[in-house]
């Protein structure tokens, strides 16, 4: 392998920043903002056409990621080393096991040597491969792609899909003719890429973003006609509310879900009548949440309602659908979270998380009965995978562990049967034998068991690097799932670990509730302990630990640092939310007002603007040593919009006392996720990877 090597100091001054302060008044209290200027004034435009940012801006950026490439220039050559053992890992010609949908099989795959997916479709009787749409035709030329949503018609004549070509998640809707393999004239422009088809498969229903990048309209379409004229079926008038769009199992309606942070309510559209409307389930009320699956002439409802903090499962007539009807089918059970629910014509599955780890259950619905699809490892992830039809008797579910890669299982919900359908192959080799998991808990200053699952080689021995992993937000849960890539790390010595810190669902609501608003402050001390009682346990050592988090977990990097700038050899901040207080004071951005559910509104409310004041990253930044940090941008990132990251390495580099360096890296042509492509994002990977090696080369 190739030496690791340290960064590389003598490449002059790094770009700094102009210096122009300006101050407001919020609730008495003074906000300084030296780079406040960095926030383009015409943003919007810029998500929209890049080209449109300020050459000032502009040339900054630039000058950020010339900087950037000189420190890192030691580590090229293992760059490009990282980068060959990445792809040598990636199955160029896989393909995903077919779905059945009528009389088709349809299945993605990726061709030897391509950055996108084809998709195709055969006869289910047998017979030739047809193909769809190959992305890589689509996105010749373009710097960026990314496509959202693909949808068969019912009468399998018409294939829909969405593309994002600058990465500001505006989706273009194109309808190709199947028949005649080229798209149609209907276009629709600056939708979030869902799509649902009408029964007859002359319309399609679909969400609309609006000026400020929010969703809150649903539209039907009809083929052939003007989009200046499609149905307006619903409209949200809240900006704290998003509208998304999907299609039941059943293809009997197109589900329109409104939600905020704290609680949701859902409309039906019947797929079958031409000019229908959309109909209430039952009307929002705070803190409760609510998601539905059709089945037959009743509604499958998972909720949080009556006290049910982890969820259960009613049951609600067609007919009668409020909450007034509702009759409890799963009750609810405290530290069993129901994350989610399938309903198939005979079967109602759910899968339920316990202490963060996840367990498939099937209900025959009409006996009652409930049987468990086991698992043997300590630490895995289980899910279910995509399908297409309501009347089967298959349920196909995904499973992996942080050893063992993915597979893919069909499991007979008769028979109890299972038969694999993929495993996912490393070209390159792995032995999960050579490779152990485990499950620890840190202690964090309050209690609390803070879950970490760990990776790493039998074989090592000592104290070791560690690439320590959080998010940590939304509730989202972390899963313990497989990755190749990681392998690059932990074969050359270091250990892996996600640390499950509150915020996420990983224990239950509880643990989400507890890792939000006033208690926010637990995400970032969970996180600290985990990496404490790594220390304490003697598997890393301080300034031999890497942190990394991206967008909120990267609002975790920054606390962090701030908070215990001294266990951490380096720092990566993928999209960081570290402009907390300014972002979330400015209501005009995309995501500002759907956010105060979760952070708080520190425009009205000042316990929330001076709890966000104490823990902001940008705010908080001091004059201390700071370990080395990469942080990683996308110009056109409308949820964590660029000027955050950039404002915030200003900001470190003009206060800190020592440590470093601090590289800001701005993917120009890119927003939110970075590159696309399944090649070019390991460019990105090996940057990571090669960064938190150089991090710790040479640290005893």
């Amino acid at each position: 392998m190739t030496h690791i090597p340290s960064f590389k100091h003598d490449v002059g001054r790094p770009p700094e920043a102009a210096r122009r302060p300006t101050i407001r008044h919020i609730h008495g209290v003074p906000l300084a903002d030296d780079y406040a200027w960095m926030r383009a004034e015409n943003w919007r435009d810029v998500l929209a056409a890049p080209e449109a940012l300020s050459a000032e801006i502009r040339e900054h950026l630039d000058a950020e990621n010339v900087y950037a490439d000189a420190i890192l220039a030691p580590a090229r050559a293992l760059r490009d080393e990282l980068k060959q053992e990445l792809r040598g890992r990636i199955q160029e010609d896989d393909q995903t096991p077919p779905l059945p949908f009528g009389p088709w099989l349809y299945a993605m795959r990726y061709r030897a040597g391509c950055e996108y997916p084809v998709y195709t479709r055969a006869p289910r009787a047998g017979g030739g491969e047809q193909t769809l749409l190959d992305a890589n035709i689509e996105a010749a030329g373009k710097a960026f792609f990314d496509l959202g949503q693909v949808a068969a018609s019912p009468d399998h004549a018409l294939f829909a899909w969405s593309v994002d070509d600058l990465g500001s998640e505006y989706y273009t809707i194109r309808i190709r003719d199947l028949a005649h393999g080229r798209d149609r004239e209907d276009r629709i422009e600056h939708t979030d890429g869902a799509i649902v088809w009408t029964a007859d498969s002359r319309a399609f229903y679909y969400v609309r973003l609006d000026d400020h990048h929010r969703s809150s309209q649903v539209f039907r379409h009809r083929l052939g006609d003007d989009p200046a004229n499609d149905a307006l079926i619903y409209e949200e008038p809240d900006p704290g509310w998003f509208v998304h769009i999907r299609r039941s199992l059943s293809r009997v309606f197109a589900m329109i879900t409104v939600s905020d942070h704290d609680s949701s309510e859902n409309h039906l559209i019947d797929l079958r009548d031409a000019d229908a409307k959309a109909r209430l389930i039952a009307p929002r009320q705070s803190g409760v949440r609510y998601d539905v699956e059709h089945h037959s002439e009743r509604l499958f409802i998972r909720t949080n309602a009556d006290e049910a903090e982890d969820f259960k499962i009613v049951v609600a007539d067609l007919d009668a659908p409020g909450r007034a009807h509702w009759r409890d089918v799963v009750a609810h059970e405290q530290g069993r979270m129901i994350v989610q629910m399938r309903a198939l014509a005979r079967h109602l599955i759910r899968v339920e998380r316990i202490d963060g780890l996840q367990r498939i259950v099937v209900r025959h619905l009409d006996t009652g009965e409930d049987h468990v699809i086991g698992v043997d490892e300590e630490v895995y992830h289980l899910g279910l995978e995509h399908w297409l039809e309501f009347d089967s008797d298959i349920l196909r579910y995904s499973y992996s562990s942080l050893t063992r890669p993915d597979e893919i299982w069909d499991y007979d919900l008769v028979t109890h049967e299972q038969t694999l359908q993929k495993r996912r192959e490393i070209p390159s080799g792995h032995d999960p034998s050579l490779y152990v998991s485990q499950r620890l808990f840190a202690i964090a200053p309050d209690g609390e068991r803070v879950p970490i699952s760990l990776f790493r080689r039998k074989d090592a021995q000592g104290p070791a690097p560690l690439l320590l992993y959080a998010y940590g937000a939304y509730g989202y849960a972390t899963p313990a799932a497989f990755s190749a890539n990681r392998l690059s790390l932990v074969d050359r010595g270091f250990t892996y670990a996600i640390a499950h810190v509150r915020g996420g669902t990983d224990r239950g609501w509880a643990w989400y509730r507890n890792g939000k608003l006033a208690k926010k402050p637990n995400t970032f001390s969970d996180f600290i302990a985990c990496a404490r009682h790594m220390i304490e346990i003697g598997a890393t050592e301080p300034k031999r630990i890497v942190a990394q988090g991206g967008s909120a977990g990267g609002m975790l990097m920054g606390a962090v640092a701030n908070m215990a700038p001294e266990l951490f050899g380096g720092i990566i901040a993928d999209v960081p939310f570290v402009d907390v207080l300014n972002t979330m004071l400015d209501d005009s951005l995309p995501l500002t007002p759907p956010e105060w559910l979760e952070w708080g509104n520190p425009i009205t409310d000042k316990a929330a603007f001076d709890l966000m004041r104490s823990y902001s990253p940008y705010d908080n930044v001091t004059a201390q040593a700071y370990p080395a940090m990469l942080i990683l941008a996308g110009l056109t990132d409308p949820r964590v919009t660029y000027w955050e990251p950039a404002k915030w390495a200003a900001k470190l580099r003009a206060t800190m006392t020592g440590g470093g360096p601090v590289m800001l890296v701005t993917n120009m042509q890119a927003g939110h996720g970075g590159a696309t492509g399944r090649f070019d994002r390991l460019d990105e990977i090996a940057l990571t990877q090669a960064f938190a090696l150089a991090s710790v080369a040479g640290v005893a």
